[in-house]
């Protein structure tokens, strides 16, 4: 057991298969992650203390690997070169992964603890790689033609975080990976449609296409000035009806796992609903960002535990 900086006490769960430095050195990482996981509020569950602790410190890693490369392109004050760098600082950090497996020598916690967990559970680089090029992506895209290429995002912003999850828990079937896909790509929507008015005033960023701004006879000025009219509705009855329509389809993986694991599945399967319905009732105002209750959180323990 490690007496870790910011209050953390843990035994990693891989610690006693490393050398007695490493240890030590692996321990902060971990810690490190599971701070950055367990210090940022999220409508989905993350690293939630019902998963097993083989799997909560993989996944803290996994999170605080994608929080931080996330914030590289949203967050802060700096330009666009800035952002740049440093999401390409991380692509270079995978590619030492890819190469040296455990002996790189990064100098980064997210990283040094990165890299035992892609080496343990043999998830492919290119699931990271993919969440790099989707930040990339938000730093110079701000529009999106059709609904394709918003879906085109997706598979590489979300779609790559499911997948993860299904390699650490050794449930990475075909099947089971296209159904976490549905699900992961449905999130995402989620988040678009709940983050409207948040990412057009910080990013003057949209990721309703524009041919749809169109069919519903929307203009990026009615965004822009946050216009709620029987038009905007349409548009987001229309958007929240697919997204409904894409979770559903992903279903069958909360039938398909077992464990601690299969529940936190279905705690995020179960909250995703739930933030669709809460948006469903906001159609009358779409820039209102849906947060979940005390109320929502025991319908989501209790659907995940009676699914």
């Amino acid at each position: 057991m490690y007496k870790l900086a910011k209050g953390f006490s843990i035994t990693p769960y891989r610690l006693s298969q490393l050398a007695s430095l490493n240890n030590k050195i692996l321990a902060d990482a971990y810690a490190h992650c599971l701070h950055i996981a367990q210090s940022h509020y999220e409508n989905f569950p993350v690293a939630s203390r019902f998963l097993n602790k083989n799997l909560r410190y993989p996944i803290s890693v996994v999170y605080a690997f994608a929080r931080s490369a996330d914030d590289f392109a949203d967050e802060g004050d700096l330009n666009t070169i800035e952002r740049y760098e440093l999401l390409d600082d991380y692509m270079h950090e995978l590619e030492t992964i890819e190469e040296n497996s455990l002996s790189n020598h990064s100098s980064n916690p997210i990283f040094i603890a990165l890299a035992d967990v892609i080496e343990q559970f043999q998830i492919p680089i290119k699931l990271f790689k993919d969440l790099i090029s989707a930040f990339k992506s938000d730093v110079h895209t701000t529009r999106y033609q059709n609904f394709d290429q918003v879906m085109a995002y997706c598979q590489k912003s979300a779609n790559p975080v499911g997948r993860i999850l299904l390699y650490l828990n050794n449930s990475a079937s075909e099947e089971n990976l296209n159904y976490s896909d549905a699900i992961c790509s449905s999130l995402q929507l989620i988040n678009f449609y709940q983050d409207i008015a948040q990412d057009m005033d910080e990013n003057d960023r949209l990721y309703l296409s524009l041919d749809e701004l169109q069919k519903f006879s929307i203009t990026i000025e009615d965004i822009k000035n946050k216009t709620n009219n029987t038009q905007t509705q349409s548009l987001m009855n229309f958007q929240i009806k697919r997204a409904q329509q894409l979770i559903l389809s992903g279903k069958p993986l909360c039938h398909n796992l077992s464990g601690r694991f299969a529940l936190e599945i279905r705690l995020i399967y179960t909250a995703g609903n739930i933030i669709l319905k809460k948006l469903s009732l906001n159609t009358n105002n779409i820039y209102l960002r849906p947060r979940l209750n005390k109320i929502d959180k025991i319908k989501i323990l209790w659907h995940g535990l009676f699914f």
